[in-house]
């Protein structure tokens, strides 16, 4: 899969001269067999105050890439994924999927929240069942969907389980059968495994990965944990501070399938002190003297 940027624009530019994409230059990564394109989303929330969220991001994702957004708090990764998902409207600028403009939710994006956003009063298989309720299908079929896509995560033992006899990552691996269920081209994800502890957190990463080899969808991504992004992508974008655009692209070349070993990699290591590299550089400009207090 290869990644070009129009020539003579101020990315391409940047990413001759081996440094950050130019916030200001609202960037468009184009690829080939293009299923997501972001163009030059901005997103101001009204008020007393307004804020500006996002100032003009515009990318585009292959059919079966996995895309990770990576910055600091507040820099519009949440607020960019859920104008994806058709959840928020942008101030300006348009998103489509497969060359057709979204314009609200819609069957074609999946999404997996933080929160596990599951009914307690259903079972698992039920719960991922549920999804499929608009489909002209029998109960029989929506049972037999909802129970290869939690084999599929590796829940088979637990379709009659209840929500509150699941484990936080057991929680998240139903809402991700049930995101995969209806066949989406698009999985978008915002922080699905940011409130599970370390070594479950690693397990669901190794899951993902191989979901998402078997699967083969786009995925795009949002997370706080570098490591986390550089494991499962083909390309990390780190957004700048608000309002958000991005900053830079550091693209994911190694090898597939992988394993949380991989890791402990050299390349994998350069890859990861290069992205907290560039988002350092924007906690910096929020906070200026945080770089002297650590010299004291």
């Amino acid at each position: 899969m290869s990644d070009q940027v129009a020539p003579g624009s101020a990315g391409a530019a940047g990413l001759a001269s081996g440094g950050g994409l130019a916030p200001e230059a609202g960037p468009a990564v184009v690829i080939g067999s293009p299923r997501l394109e972001i163009r030059d989303i901005r997103k101001t929330f009204e008020g007393k105050r307004p804020v500006e969220a996002l100032g003009g991001v515009s990318m585009t994702l292959a059919a079966n890439e996995f895309v990770s957004l990576a910055g600091t708090s507040g820099c519009g990764k949440s607020t960019l994924l859920a104008i994806v998902a058709g959840l928020a409207d942008p101030t300006s600028g348009d998103v489509l999927v497969d060359g057709r403009a979204i314009d609200g939710p819609g069957r074609d994006r999946g999404v997996v929240f933080q929160t596990y956003t599951l009914f307690p009063w259903l079972t698992a298989r039920e719960n991922v069942a549920f999804a499929l309720r608009g489909e002209k299908m029998s109960a029989q079929d929506r049972r037999r969907v909802a129970d290869e896509h939690l084999a599929l995560v590796g829940l088979t033992g637990f379709a009659d389980a209840r929500p509150r006899q699941l484990s936080g990552g057991m929680k998240q691996r139903v809402a991700i059968a049930r995101a995969l269920c209806y066949k989406p081209s698009i999985l978008l994800m915002d922080e699905p495994f940011g409130a599970l502890d370390a070594q479950t957190r690693l397990l669901m990463q190794e899951l993902l990965t191989r979901v998402w080899e078997s699967h083969r969808l786009t995925v795009l991504f949002v997370t706080h944990d570098v490591e986390e992004a550089v494991y499962l992508s083909d390309r990390v974008f780190v957004m700048t501070n608000r309002p958000g655009r991005l900053k830079d692209e550091v693209r994911i070349d190694l090898p597939r399938p992988r394993t949380i070993a991989l890791q402990e990699d050299p390349e994998f290591l350069e890859l990861r002190r290069r992205i907290l590299a560039s988002i350092r550089e924007e906690s910096l400009r929020v906070e200026p003297g945080m770089d002297m207090a650590e010299r004291t």
